[in-house]
């Protein structure tokens, strides 16, 4: 009997060839535009579901108690006090993220290479498997290191590396413990390297104080712990260890919200990411519904040509349960030539869109689920699109057919009327949706940035750059190679930490509860990154020495101080011991941070000392 269907459907088919390469090329694009976008969903909402403990992993975030500002980092002290107080913590590791460093293997060096700082409990935490070691001791040993396959290429042109030597900034040199798999594109962690904590603490970059947020921190709890009651044990553990009582509270983020909930209102988990992968999943879902619609308006358009054929098939003797089988096999089989063809296009054009969407997606043809999840997709669409021309075509009475009275409904109101104005109701608003998202690309894009991007370089310390950096200046200089350099804490493009507690002449009694960003500079960082400068000079350590202590503001930080004249005006920062006392030497026009997206917030660019 189906083989009977098929061949019927078949032959209809190669027999309208025109009418069904339009049908099949138009459901084919819809279902490619559809599967592209629930690759990239699949991707967003698989992110880090792939570690074996994932239902009991959080990071601990801080809260400030000051403006209810929550932030992924907390004092390097946080995460041993976790482990060591809390029976309810099975694993702890801090996480800080480093770039800096330049490694030679052999003739090779390289420099610019993500990597992290972690405690030897970070493995046993997340899963990332190792292709090359054994065992979870890999980062007890100071001078170990952990890499992935991907940077055991680049520096060795081989995984099989267990056991070599790395030299970091011609200093120390270290053994490979450990090759990791590469790390998966749906994870939050990008890092091509491990080293030990207690390196960290080597290089004199920890930092025992409980009130500087700059690390990460991760915890793995006990099965049967709740996220509210250990919120609620660990709430106040810093202001037990900090002289200033209203600083810093604490809660834990569960794994499965690190991506797709992010976003915080009021100190609360307040979407993210998950409204754009539910807009995205409208999106796949209009376009495939045009799809269906086109296939449908296509196939009643041919009403009358079918007309003759229902016509001699009910006089046959065939019923209209019959019919409408017929009709959707043909749907079918339709569907799934246009399901092969889109698979063709989404490998086509999987290339591009990688590239827009900033991922590495792919099509997973020897996952057998992928195969499952296609031939149901195919037949859901072949009974989205086939089954109003199924009961349509089969309801035509044989009589008014064969005695040439069959005429196509000329009603006011028509199903097939309703389906053209939804098809292109949903064409306008993609339409629409999709040149007001051009539109803020384009300002993004477009944006003032507030500094020269042309000829400007950043360079992280790395190696003996930073012993020999005077030299180094001079030597760009006297060569002409650069027509200006500057040493800063962070490069142009993000701010270098962010600080509360600040007063000023004429602060208010909440100012204190404003969040001010932070940056430093040693010299000549106007003229290097093209600011424009408003008012005053620039920071100069060298041609100043009392500018260690100078700052400059931008035009939005001034305005949040209310300061009619800040030149020469004194600003405190809560220190270890007393207060800093910065003055004011200059303002600067606001200047994009971060995402061209986001608003500018006031900014401090510091003269500090240890820059110098």
């Amino acid at each position: 009997m189906f083989k009977s269907y098929f061949k019927t459907a078949w032959r209809n088919l190669v027999r309208g060839k025109s009418f069904s390469i339009i049908n099949i090329s138009g459901l084919a694009i819809g279902m490619a535009g559809a599967v592209l976008i629930l690759l990239w969903l699949q991707n967003e909402i698989s992110f880090d579901k792939f570690h074996k403990n994932k239902d009991n992993l959080y990071e601990v975030y801080g809260l400030s108690s000051v403006d209810g500002t929550p932030i992924p980092y907390t004092s390097q002290p946080l995460g041993p006090a976790l482990k060591q107080n809390f029976p309810e913590v099975t694993a702890v590791s801090r996480f800080a993220e480093t770039d800096g460093f330049l490694f030679t293997a052999g003739d090779k060096r390289m420099t610019g290479i993500n990597g992290s700082f972690v405690d030897a409990d970070f493995l046993k935490m997340f899963t990332f498997p190792l292709v090359e070691g054994s065992g979870g001791n890999q980062l007890t040993n100071i001078n170990s290191i952990i890499i992935t396959e991907k940077f055991a290429e680049k520096l060795f042109g081989s995984t099989d590396v267990l056991n070599k030597a790395i030299k970091i900034d011609s200093v120390d040199i270290f053994t490979i413990s450990g090759v990791l798999k590469n790390i998966p594109a749906n994870s939050r962690f990008t890092f091509d390297y491990l080293l030990p904590w207690a390196y960290l603490k080597k290089l004199g970059w920890n930092n025992d104080s409980w009130e500087s947020n700059n690390v990460k921190t991760f915890v793995q709890l006990k099965p049967a712990t709740t996220e509210a009651a250990f919120d609620n044990e660990i709430k106040y553990l810093t202001k037990e260890h900090s002289s200033h009582k209203d600083i810093w509270t604490h809660f834990v983020f569960p794994l499965s919200k690190w991506h797709l909930y992010a976003d915080f209102t009021n100190g609360k988990p307040a979407g993210g990411r998950i409204d754009t992968v539910r807009l995205f999943g409208i999106i796949a879902a209009f376009i495939l519904l045009i799809a269906c619609i086109n296939f449908m308006n296509l196939s009643t358009a041919r009403s009358e040509k079918r007309a003759k054929e229902v016509g001699i098939r009910k006089v046959a003797g065939a019923g209209k349960g019959l019919l409408i089988r017929q009709f959707l096999i043909e749907a079918f089989l339709t569907a799934l030539i246009s399901g092969i063809a889109a698979l063709v296009l989404v490998q086509l054009v999987l290339p591009a869109f990688n590239t827009i969407v900033g991922t590495g997606l792919s099509v997973p043809f020897s996952n057998v689920y992928f195969w499952l999840v296609s031939i149901g997709f195919i037949v859901f669409t072949s009974l989205l699109a086939g089954s109003y021309p199924a009961f349509y075509l089969s309801s035509f009475k044989p009589v008014s057919i064969l005695k040439g009275k069959f005429k196509r409904t000329q009603s006011g109101v028509s199903p097939r009327k309703v389906l053209v104005v939804v098809q292109f109701t949903f064409a306008i608003i993609l339409i629409i949706s999709t040149i007001v998202v051009r539109d803020q690309i384009r300002f993004a894009q477009d944006r003032d940035k507030g500094y020269s991007q042309n000829n400007l370089v950043y360079v992280n310390f790395s190696g003996d750059i930073e012993k020999n950096y005077q030299l180094i200046k001079n030597d760009l200089l006297s060569s002409g190679i650069a027509a200006s350099v500057t040493k800063t804490m962070a490069d142009i493009t993000r701010r270098g930490s962010n600080t509360w507690g600040l007063k000023w002449p004429g602060a208010k009694a909440n100012s204190n509860e404003i969040t001010i960003a932070l940056f430093s500079t040693d010299a000549g960082l106007v003229k290097t990154t093209g600011l424009q400068l408003l008012n005053g000079r620039d920071i100069d350590v060298y041609k100043y020495p009392s500018d260690s202590t100078a700052v400059m503001l931008n035009e939005t930080a001034v305005k949040t101080m209310e300061l009619k004249n800040p030149l020469g005006q004194i600003i405190t920062q809560p220190g270890d011991n007393d207060l800093i006392k910065w003055h004011v030497v200059g303002v600067v026009k606001d200047y994009l941070l971060n995402s061209p997206y986001e608003t500018v917030p006031p900014l401090v660019i510091q003269g500090a000392k240890k820059l110098v």
